[in-house]
């Protein structure tokens, strides 16, 4: 009994469908949570078990079975909406809309996650045991062979390379074991056990040659494929985060492959940057940005167009009006009335929206003026420069239209020396003065009604920049210079910038710092446990978030007020062959794999400049395809599959040997037992024959005699006689000689057919 069920559990857990069944489940859960695959693969395998047994009993009990199993699929279906009800409880998105959303662009959640384990656990356990076990089908093991890849396809993920692998082989070696074959003239059926060699070295050499013979690089064309999936629920991974996970952010969508189908398009004359999102605090201990009072406050809501935003660069053109206009202002903070500021010429922008992208719209970098929107409800303008709605969500079929500076404002000398010259101590006072004498130039103007209406506009506009910066320039000094008061920070960014003399030049010295100083950027980079003193100290490895992230820190610790934003790099050209879609003349894509993170500084004089510390933006980043892949991985294939063939050829050597070695040190009794045991074994003795029948057997095939141990065999079994030592040797010498004897004849035998063949 103890033997019998020893072999059972041997045979089930060794189970190879079994084994099979708990990769394909563990390539899926990798897409849903990486860090719990390894549980979620224990899960698979147990429970996997516990559905083999009830299968093996439906065959037996077709009704009691059927009825077992239904109970089981209730449960399961009743568990997972508990799951499903548990997660909604603590998540802001439905089961639904958590599934259908790229899941790099979503935060981890266990409960939906392991509704979802739940759920394919029992479909997947269920149709590869049938298609196998029950109604042996190749093509629909096929159909279940892809399904992971394609849960990986839809979202522009990568199944990781030794899935892939695993898989592959699995599936094989299933087709090879499942097999069903009839006996006829032409062909013999043999026993699994006397192929298990064969089916090894096939595989083995299978994957070598898949591993190492080169794969051309093949640009696919997805079209076809990609218009069957809703981009509004499939391609938008950024956008999606944005919209849902308001309050903080980790960088976790930069980390991995995104789609490649269009989230804006985009009507410019150059390259820009588009903000989406901005942040306050930094937690160290969780490696987030959380949101602060100015990423979400209604600083100006209107429904009217055009609406005058902080721009960049106006700050320096309104201290000198204000010193222009008076005289004694002037002289009170030096400042030369007769600079001439080279202000870079308006341009304008349009971007048109291909995805519903939420509550804030993409505003580019530099932006002064939102001039038009399609959207028909109210936008506001929050503190920190983003466009929001507050009548709903911004749409797929909406535009908007900017105003924007190019951002060539440093690169005029007198410019740089200009804001330079505004970069002091009584900064805030003198901004305080500044939008006084603003604001009564523009009452005495619209009062007196001699002026333009362009010059009204004008000082309107300087007047704006100046109570903007009155109202949330203390703010800066509290929110924006927290760096959590690491000294070790505090301490390398002052050496870093203790030759540079303004605060551009130190930002510059902070931005150039990350490129040549041995920083590697790098989407597969475990960064948990670490956090921005990590990056910048130690590991100076991570994505776009880990650069924009220190030198946000980095700035905010020698007193240069910075946020954390993200957005898009807008760098892509639109090529098609007239540039014009719905009817709109484009020169940008924008996609998700265009998402990026970057600072913004405050600069004295200035006001919000955006800086690029990343040394390699997330496009940039060469995606390496799946056969790549193989191929980088095929010289550890090699080696192992390389090793893997030496231990099966050498097996039988190897084995030979070692049974010797401990046959000798066994009880003589013990010894015989094993002897006769493993020579049938050896020779395919199988069970129901005596030992007088596998000694006929032995010396039919290869002429080998064992009748002196298979009579010591007897003495001792059925007898109870006890053996000595010379009894053992015995035995052991007509081992050796029948184990001779039989590579002998297995030789002769192949020789024979050989010449038949010939």
């Amino acid at each position: 009994m103890k033997k019998n069920l020893k072999e059972f559990f041997l045979r089930t857990l060794t189970d190879p469908v079994l084994i099979y069944m708990t990769v394909v489940m563990m390539s899926i859960m990798y897409h849903y949570g990486a860090a719990m695959t390894p549980v979620y693969g224990i899960l698979a395998y147990i429970s996997g078990w516990a559905f083999f047994r009830l299968f093996e009993y439906m065959q037996k009990h077709n009704l009691i079975g059927g009825i077992l199993y239904i109970i089981a699929a209730l449960f399961i279906g009743r568990f997972s909406g508990y799951c499903i009800e548990a997660g909604r409880e603590t998540y802001p998105l439905t089961w639904g809309v958590w599934f259908l959303t790229p899941q790099d662009a979503l935060d981890y959640s266990f409960w939906y996650t392991f509704a979802l384990f739940l759920l394919f656990d029992i479909f997947m356990a269920s149709v590869i045991y049938y298609f196998t076990r029950v109604r042996y089908r190749i093509f629909m093991n096929f159909m279940i062979f892809i399904i992971p890849f394609a849960i990986y396809g839809k979202e522009y993920e990568k199944m990781p390379t030794y899935f892939i692998i695993l898989m592959a082989l699995g599936y094989i070696l299933i087709m090879i074991y499942m097999r069903s074959l009839d006996e006829t003239k032409g062909v013999t059926v043999v026993n699994k056990s006397d192929t298990w060699r064969s089916v090894a070295v096939f595989t083995v050499i299978f994957a070598v040659i898949s591993s190492t013979i080169p794969k051309p690089e093949i640009e696919a064309d997805r079209t076809v494929i990609e218009t069957l999936i809703n981009a509004d629920q499939f391609t938008d991974r950024l956008i999606a985060m944005l919209n849902v996970f308001r309050d903080d952010t980790d960088g976790s969508q930069f980390r991995s492959t995104a789609s490649d189908i269009p989230v804006y398009y985009v009507s410019a004359d150059e390259s820009l940057r588009l903000k989406t999102l901005t942040y306050t605090s930094y937690d160290f201990s969780t490696d987030k940005w959380s949101a602060g009072q100015l990423d979400e406050k209604d600083h100006r809501i209107t429904p009217d167009m055009p609406m005058e935003m902080t721009g960049n660069g106006i700050y320096a053109e309104a201290i000198l009006k204000a010193a222009q206009l008076d005289k004694d202002f002037a002289e009170k903070y030096n400042i030369d009335i007769n600079t001439q500021l080279k202000i870079p010429q308006s341009k304008k922008v349009k971007i048109y929206s291909a995805v519903q992208s939420g509550k804030y719209a993409p505003v580019p970098q530099s932006s002064h003026t939102i001039t038009r929107t399609t959207y028909a409800g109210r936008i506001g303008l929050t503190p920190t420069g983003l466009i929001k709605s507050f009548d709903g969500s911004f749409m797929q079929t909406n535009t908007f239209d900017y105003e924007y500076y190019p951002d060539i404002f440093f690169a005029n000398d007198i410019n740089k020396n200009f804001v330079h010259s505004l970069e002091r101590d009584d900064y805030y006072d003198m901004t305080m003065q500044a939008e006084s004498i603003l604001s009564d130039e523009y009452v005495r103007i619209v009062d007196d009604d001699s002026e333009s209406d362009e010059y009204i506009e004008y000082i309107g506009n300087l007047m704006l920049e100046m109570q903007f910066t009155q109202e949330y320039y203390e703010t800066y000094l509290t929110d924006y210079l927290d760096y959590g008061n690491n000294e070790r920070i505090k301490k390398f960014t002052e050496e870093l910038t203790a030759d540079c003399t303004t605060e551009y030049e130190k930002a510059s010295k902070l931005r150039w710092y990350f490129y040549s100083n041995g920083y590697t950027y790098d989407t597969s980079f475990d960064t948990n446990g670490k956090n921005a003193e990590d990056f910048i100290f130690d590991t100076k490895t991570g994505v776009c978030y880990e650069y924009a992230t220190a030198m946000t820190l980095m700035a905010r610790s020698i007193g240069i007020p910075a946020r954390y934003c993200e957005g898009f790099n807008m760098q892509t050209e639109f090529k098609s062959e007239n540039a014009r879609t719905n009817g709109y003349d484009i020169d940008y894509v924008v996609t998700a794999q265009d998402a990026h993170g970057f600072p913004e500084l405050y600069l004295k004089g200035y006001g919000w400049l955006s800086f690029e510390p990343t040394m390699s933006d997330v496009p940039a980043q060469e995606e390496s395809s799946a056969s790549a892949n193989l191929s980088r991985a095929g010289l550890f294939i090699l080696i192992l599959a390389l090793l893997t063939l030496a231990g099966i050829l050498l097996y039988p050597a190897i084995s030979h040997r070692i049974f010797i070695r401990k046959n000798n040190k066994r009880d003589p009794n013990k010894a015989v037992y094993m002897m006769i045991h493993r020579l049938c074994r050896l020779y395919n003795v199988t069970e129901g024959n005596t030992a007088h029948d596998a000694m006929k057997i032995i010396k039919d095939f290869s002429g080998a005699d064992i009748s002196e141990s298979v009579l010591m065999f007897e003495r001792a079994e059925y007898g109870g006689e006890k053996l000595d030592e010379n009894c053992r040797q015995k035995s052991m010498e007509e081992y050796i000689a029948a184990y001779d004897a039989l590579r002998q004849a297995k030789k002769e035998n192949r020789r024979r057919k050989k010449e038949k063949r010939r």
